[in-house]
């Protein structure tokens, strides 16, 4: 049995037809990647059992030799100044951290990051609407998160310029531009290791503060933590306003509906999600014992991918689920992910989404795409688009 092909241009276009094959008939699979190969999940129910497995771990160290060998995590993070956070550790390191993380997330930081957000989208659509024509990622969707995660860690306005391209090498690089991705995370690892020594000498009130007066994490976790926001909170939110905003755009009765009722925003928003969210494959799990899901049986080391695209495309799980149709009462969508791991800024990302999203259907009623060439980001985890060119109709 061949299995459909799952790189290149053509699938990161449209990968679902793939992962419909892969649901009918090899659910549970090994597929090959860049020099290892590594268990696929694309059935809803499997990917909740995989996302909750006790057995299945996250610590990168648990990975096979040949996983290591391939690089394959997020850009070189077996290093661990930038590796030791959250995404990649397990009990009791996990839940430790995420305590930190979350409860820097107060009611008073989320409200005033939501201003922000309102404030900045404003700005960002003031200047677009100086065009005909505008490009929804490099105008709206790439600024406004690397704004709002630079606010959340406090990185002072003089480094912010530093700190975007260092970002957007990041971002924007294929896995296979090793050089290039290097060096920028070599240059990330200097930035956020005295970016956190700037902290200690001078406090603010800000995320990355918070963490650095705390006793019980340690140095290496600080700058891998805020590494992880960077990359995790940026990337996530640059990919749900893209990819939410092209969904719109290639349905223009919901774009109608959504334009006569803007009530139903947050359901919009909850259906981007599952219909094209920015997440193809949840991170990397590794078995620490032989487990089985789906009848196949993982052994220990091997890596594990969940597609949570497939996964929410589920007929199974979710009613017509090819069909782009908010206010659904189907199972939870997984985009966010399911169990201990689930995405600790996914109110934010909503946040975020809905500020940004709103903000272009209030101000341009009349958007249309400009081009239907589009151009997926080459990931085994993210879905993103690199540019979304539309006409904006004033």
């Amino acid at each position: 049995m061949s299995l459909p092909p799952l790189f290149g241009p053509a699938f990161d276009a449209d990968p679902y037809p793939a992962y419909d094959w892969l649901r009918r008939n090899a659910p549970v699979t090994k597929v090959p990647l860049p020099g290892c190969e590594a268990w696929l999940i694309t059935r809803y129910a499997d990917a909740v059992t995989a996302l909750t497995h006790p057995a299945l771990a996250k610590d990168p160290a648990l990975g096979s030799p040949e996983w290591f060998r391939a690089q394959l995590g997020l850009p070189l993070d077996h290093r661990s100044t930038l590796a030791r956070h959250m995404l990649n550790a397990d009990s009791p390191d996990h839940p430790r951290l995420r305590r930190l993380v979350s409860a820097a997330f107060t009611p008073r930081r989320v409200a005033r990051l939501r201003a922000r957000a309102e404030d900045l989208t404003e700005g960002l659509l003031a200047v677009m609407a100086a065009k005909d024509e505008a490009d929804l990622i490099a105008d709206l969707a790439y600024p406004l998160p690397i704004a709002i995660i630079c606010d959340l860690l406090g990185v002072p306005e003089p480094e912010r310029a530093a700190f975007h391209h260092l970002a957007s090498v990041i971002d924007s690089a294929a896995a296979s531009e090793i050089d290039q991705l290097a060096a920028a995370t070599d240059g990330l690892e200097r930035f956020l290791g005295d970016l956190v020594a700037h902290k200690r000498t001078h406090p603010g009130d800000d995320l990355l503060t918070e963490l650095v007066r705390r006793p019980d994490i340690s140095p290496e976790e600080l700058t891998s933590t805020a590494f992880l926001l960077l990359i995790a909170g940026h990337e996530t939110t640059v990919a749900l306003i893209g990819n939410g905003l092209l969904a719109l755009l290639r349905n223009p009765g919901q774009f109608a509906a959504l334009k006569k009722d803007p009530s139903t925003l947050p359901d919009v928003i909850d259906e981007m999600l599952r219909y094209d969210g920015p997440v193809r494959n949840a991170t990397w799990r590794f078995p620490t014992e032989p487990v089985v899901i789906g009848g196949q049986e993982m052994l220990p080391g091997e890596p594990v991918l969940v597609s949570l695209l497939a996964a929410n495309r589920d007929p199974e799980a979710f009613d017509d689920p090819d069909a782009f149709r908010p206010g659904r009462v189907d199972e939870p969508h997984l985009a966010f992910g399911r169990g201990p791991h689930y995405c600790v800024g996914a109110a934010l990302a909503k946040i975020e989404g809905e500020v940004a999203i709103g903000g272009v259907i209030r101000r341009f009623p009349d958007l249309e795409l400009a081009t239907d060439d589009l151009v997926w980001w080459p990931s085994n985890i993210m879905r993103g688009l690199f540019s979304l060119p539309v006409r904006l109709h004033k």
